[in-house]
């Protein structure tokens, strides 16, 4: 049997069973046998995060089968969805269905499950993480129960298992709030470091979403702005010939060739930046909103990501740029800025406040060590909560203090998997024994 390993070769696990459940009753037995050998369940999604928040250690429960939407609310505009459904086919069959999501992260390989567990996000709108766009989900708990949960069901659960971290159960189902099918306006543009940190306030409020990419070692910075559209008509998407072009010649085949030759030789990273930076050019186009707000990632890559109190994120960063520019650090990946608004989920790293995210990214080949090191001690000063499926240090001590609502989840966790049937080495380092 092959060991599972995550999509950044961050993360290892040989699970000594692998099962591909296409049920519910199935995922119910796999826990009853745990539970009865005083073994260990996990289910391993795709591999998108950079921690071990979905490593197996016993039995690795393969999501691939339980995938897919099973019902459509309209009158609610609610769909539900199985757990183990890729974003990609989530949003495909939204699609045809006339149907949109609000918000969502960069990526779209990730499946429901995982991505929701572990708080993934967008940047802006009136929600912008998946788990504050759930209604209800299904799950199998750590005593063998199938549980529905929802504002009026089990609401306890429901306001911390949106971000349950894979600690209180197995997601089974998901529902989620969406919208009809909308469209995007993108506007893509260079500017000076200056210019983006002087107007990224003004450009958050009058913007529906804002995305800005730094390159280390430059003053170069790329914005890029999405605001709704009232009508589907009329839209302008990217080429083929530009779409090929733009993001997968030169933003990954192109890229990857560039991180390749800085991982091998570090001292040509600030001018390779300087390179990358100038040659990027102004875009604008319009088009279905999941096609907008995400793009293939083809260059693998170790991530860490902080969600700082958003009227500190500014400072934060400009300390972050002192502190790399005073290094002998050699960036090559450009550093990604987002905000969010709150959300009232116990674990969010946006619970009770309005956030900024700073993401710090190395080829994946490269020593993250130092960096992540130097740069997570200024976001620690500044109150930052590390992304649940981003690399990071901290532990259950640290992570008390930066959630008022932490004990709230662990005295959920004891009642629902009081024999720790889901934990492994990640969970036992942030939410304890």
């Amino acid at each position: 049997m092959a060991p599972w390993t995550n999509w950044a070769g961050t993360e290892a696990a040989d699970p000594r069973h692998v099962v591909t459940p296409t049920t519910t009753e199935q995922v119910v037995q796999e826990v009853e046998r745990a539970i009865a050998q005083r073994t260990t369940v996990k289910m391993a999604g795709t591999g998108h995060s950079f921690t071990g928040i979905s490593a197996p250690v016993d039995t690795m429960l393969r999501p691939d089968r339980l995938a897919g939407i099973v019902s459509v609310d309209r009158d609610a505009m609610t769909v539900t969805a199985l757990a183990g459904t890729p974003l990609h086919v989530l949003n495909a069959q939204l699609g045809r269905l006339g149907l949109s999501l609000h918000n969502m992260g960069d990526i779209e390989e990730q499946t429901l499950a995982g991505a929701t567990s572990t708080g993934t996000h967008g940047t802006g709108g009136t929600v912008a993480s998946l788990s504050a766009q759930i209604a209800a989900f299904s799950m199998v708990t750590g005593r063998g129960e199938e549980v529905h949960a929802s504002p009026s069901s089990h609401p306890t659960l429901f306001e911390a298992g949106r971000i349950g971290l894979g600690a209180l159960g197995v997601l089974t189902e998901i529902t989620l709030h969406v919208e009809p099918l909308f469209a995007l306006q993108a506007h893509e543009r260079p500017m000076s470091w200056d210019t983006a940190l002087s107007t990224y306030d003004e450009m958050t409020r009058e913007h529906h979403h804002v995305d800005v990419y730094w390159f280390p070692h430059t003053d170069r910075v790329m914005t890029k702005v999405n605001d709704r559209l009232a009508e589907l008509d009329d839209l302008r998407p990217l080429s083929r010939w530009r779409h090929w072009l733009d993001d997968e010649l030169l933003s990954n085949t192109v890229f990857g060739m560039i991180t390749s030759l800085g991982t091998r030789a570090p001292a040509t990273i600030p001018r390779l930046n300087q390179v990358s930076g100038r040659a990027l050019s102004e875009r604008s186009y319009s088009d279905i909103a999941h096609r907008v707000f995400t793009s293939p990632r083809r260059v693998r890559f170790k991530e860490m990501e902080y969600a700082l109190p958003r009227e500190a994120g500014l400072e934060a960063l400009r300390e972050v740029r002192r502190v790399i520019d005073a290094s002998s650090w050699r960036i090559g990946f450009p550093v990604e800025i987002r905000s969010t608004p709150a959300d009232d989920i116990a674990l969010s790293t946006s619970s009770g406040r309005a956030s900024m995210y700073l993401a710090f990214h190395v080829p994946v080949r490269a020593d993250h060590t130092d960096y992540f090191a130097g740069v997570e001690d200024v976001l620690r000063a500044f109150d930052g909560r590390p992304h649940w499926g981003k690399m990071h240090t901290l532990a259950a001590d640290d992570l008390a203090k930066l959630y008022p609502r932490y004990d709230e989840f662990l005295t959920l966790r004891d009642e629902l998997d009081p024999d720790r049937v889901f934990t492994n080495p990640y969970l036992r380092r942030v939410l304890g024994d």
